[in-house]
């Protein structure tokens, strides 16, 4: 029976090799780049698990998971901002919710209700901008009610 390599399994899913999705893709110079580079951070992230874990400082499936479950709380703090820049900062007119909900894969309640203040004050600081007027006035009327 063959045992499978933890460090190569995790390595793969992480930089699938690309797939042709039409006859003859696979002579094209573009996916034959596509797939060395990923060939090739297969081979670098399998070497960079089997090191971690022989020096005893993670598993490789346990730290790919840690990894993309940070990924995924990035994304989110990501999409929160992004709907908030497009309801709170984009002058004369928001974005509708109904754009942001397609663009973002939520429901327009969802979108409605993603950010909070602090997304808002963090776009603010991050870009420069300030939020439209309305939404500038119900912030300090929160912050001076606590």
């Amino acid at each position: 029976m063959n045992r499978r390599d933890i460090f190569e399994d995790v390595a793969a899913i992480l930089h699938p090799l690309p797939r042709p999705t039409r006859p003859g893709d696979e002579h094209d110079d573009g996916f034959q780049a596509a797939a060395a580079a990923a060939f090739d951070a297969q081979q670098q992230t399998a070497e960079n698990l089997r090191l971690s874990w022989e020096h005893g400082d993670q598993d490789p499936l346990i730290g790919a998971l840690n990894t993309a479950r940070r990924a995924k709380e990035q994304a989110e703090e990501q999409i929160r901002q992004l709907v908030a820049y497009g309801r709170e900062f984009v002058q004369p007119r928001p974005y509708t919710l109904g754009d942001l909900a397609n663009a973002a894969g939520m429901s327009i309640s969802g979108t409605r209700t993603v950010y909070d203040h602090q997304d808002v004050d963090a776009v603010a600081e991050t870009t420069g901008a300030k939020p439209r007027e309305w939404r500038a006035q119900a912030a300090a009327d929160d912050r001076a009610a606590k």
